[in-house]
């Protein structure tokens, strides 16, 4: 019979382990990591540079998506011979965040 999925560390979890592991107690943890989540708010925010590395492990950087306009009578391709249209779609942000190096060898 197959083992059930694990699942991933809650947040109290992370800070347990990380307190254990630095000897640090868990509310400066929990500092620590509020703060770092403010770092990458002003990083990636509008009025910061658009990126935030965390080295070794992951980059986070902010898009500009540019506004789509409408098409019409765009060929269906899940029925042939027929015809749609396809609605307007306004700019937007989205953020995308990279593996670094370090990180995809920890996967191995």
């Amino acid at each position: 019979m197959a083992k059930a999925a694990k699942k991933a560390p809650s947040k109290t979890e992370i800070l347990t382990n990380i307190a254990t592991a630095s000897g640090l107690n868990k509310k400066d943890v929990a500092k620590v990591l509020e703060c770092l989540s403010e770092e990458i708010q002003k990083n990636i925010g509008a009025r910061g540079p658009g990126m935030f590395a965390i080295p070794g492990l992951v980059k986070i950087e902010r898009k500009k998506v540019p506004a789509k306009p409408a098409q019409k009578n765009v060929p269906n391709p899940f029925k042939p011979g027929e015809v749609r249209d396809i609605a307007a779609k306004p700019a937007s942000v989205k953020v995308k965040v990279r593996a670094l190096k370090n990180l995809k060898d920890m996967v191995v």
